[in-house]
């Protein structure tokens, strides 16, 4: 069995100012764990634990989804939920295009035994996760308001194998599929 996922990357330098973000917020007294700066990505769809002959069928499944290039732009830094925060991400601008992928990716996964996700589609990326919160956290994320972490073109999509360990994930790409 292995943990896989569907990811859209974003570039270098994106991924280099939310770096800047983790390290304003690891002045707060919230207990984080922060995401490792290059692994941040935009999950579009969590499969799970995948047997060796599905995932055979998944990649076959994935080459066969069509899509363009689309521009994203990494915005607000903020919580998931700011009463009880669990993820601090920042929002990702896709004009839409994440959940229209979402929708096509589903098409293909469905028919393999893969449930179609029940929520609204939210494009982000996942910079900490909230171990234990503090008010200071409300604090740091304030002073990173208004700031835009920079704009790239997404263009293809990744399998990933994650691989969880005590110091946190090791992705390994198992299919790249570029549009």
């Amino acid at each position: 069995m292995v943990r896989t996922f569907v990811a859209l990357e974003l570039s270098g330098e994106i991924r280099e100012q939310l770096q800047e973000a983790q390290d304003m917020l690891r002045g707060c007294s919230a207990r984080l764990t922060f995401v490792d700066p290059a692994l941040i990505h935009i999950t579009a769809k969590f499969l799970g634990e995948v047997d060796d002959r599905t995932l055979v069928r998944v990649r076959d499944a994935l080459k066969a989804v069509s899509f363009s290039p689309f521009p994203v732009t990494a915005g607000c830094v903020t919580v998931n939920n700011l009463k009880r925060p669990h993820t601090v991400w920042c929002a990702i601008d896709d004009g839409g295009k994440g959940e229209e992928l979402l929708f096509r990716i589903e098409a293909a996964l469905t028919p393999l035994g893969f449930a179609p996700e029940s929520r609204k589609f939210t494009a982000h990326a996942t910079v900490a996760r909230v171990k234990s919160p503090d008010p200071s956290l409300s604090a740091a994320l304030d002073r990173l308001r208004g700031r835009n972490y920079g704009s790239c073109m997404v263009t293809g999509m990744k399998l990933k194998k994650s691989t969880l360990t005590p110091r946190g994930p090791v992705y390994e790409d198992l299919l790249e599929v570029p549009w």
